[in-house]
């Protein structure tokens, strides 16, 4: 399976500093777009991944930065040959682990207190495919020019039923939560070739209505394209989007 991937993560036109980030294998995106072709095997792994930070002043930028940084270090270091169950289990592992690293840094400097992170991703290890999800971010998945949400919102709204967009988030990295959860699903048999898949953060989506974001993929928009769209609807917040397009065999 081969994937092209674009990425692209901005501050947009009222924040002062950008707390989003985007891994895509090795590579981290912020302030920048980025563009990758990547050849998968059954003995590879890729983690693609975008996170949106919370905290004041500039601690939601250090969460999403420590979130990402500290998975793919984890995530390479996964033995070969683990299964889904396996695979899931490490990943919880994984979970309570940032946690404590991201509220630690809260109880030693008081300026890093209650920061947190959203996390949307896509894993690929070993000839299996797993989506991953944890707060408001989003995975969308187009396939014959339709799109459609593939993760659901843990946010306040989506819990009584509103099917309208809120800030208020059930759960999240750190952000000073009890005990925070990964949507976790292996999606390897789901996965087809001419599928685009989008991750992104709610600086995109609150600026966009789905249909639009569906017209911008239909026309072949890559992840700065819908940034920029974005931010031309307002820019509100910082946006950021990474396109993942499963070729097609040629």
């Amino acid at each position: 399976m081969n994937l092209y991937v674009t990425a692209a993560s901005w501050t947009g036109c009222v924040r002062s500093n950008n707390e989003d980030m985007i891994l895509v294998g090795s590579s981290f995106i912020r302030n920048d777009d980025y563009k990758a072709r990547i050849e998968l095997s059954d003995a590879k792994r890729t983690m693609i991944a975008l996170a949106d930070g919370m905290g004041g002043h500039n601690s939601g930028e250090v969460a999403s930065s420590d979130a990402l940084h500290n998975l793919q270090f984890f995530f390479s270091d996964i033995p070969s040959g683990v299964d889904a169950e396996g695979f899931r289990e490490m990943i919880d592992e994984w979970l309570e682990s940032i946690n404590n690293i991201i509220d630690s840094k809260g109880r030693v400097d008081e300026q890093y207190k209650g920061m947190g992170t959203t996390l949307v991703g896509m894993a690929f290890y070993e000839g299996n495919t797993f989506m991953m999800n944890c707060g408001d971010s989003r995975l969308y998945r187009m396939r014959h020019g339709l799109l459609s949400q593939l993760t659901t919102d843990h946010s306040l709204n989506n819990l009584l039923g509103d099917g309208r967009h809120s800030s208020v988030i059930t759960n999240c990295i750190g952000g000073g939560t009890k005990k925070s959860f990964i949507d976790l699903t292996r999606i390897t048999d789901d996965v087809k070739q001419g599928d685009i898949y989008m991750l992104c953060s709610d600086g995109l989506t609150d600026m966009l209505h789905d249909h639009s974001i569906e017209s911008l993929l239909k026309e072949g928009a890559d992840a700065s394209a819908l940034c920029e769209a974005a931010i031309e609807a307002g820019g509100l917040d910082n946006v950021s989007v990474c396109v993942i397009d499963v070729e097609n065999e040629e």
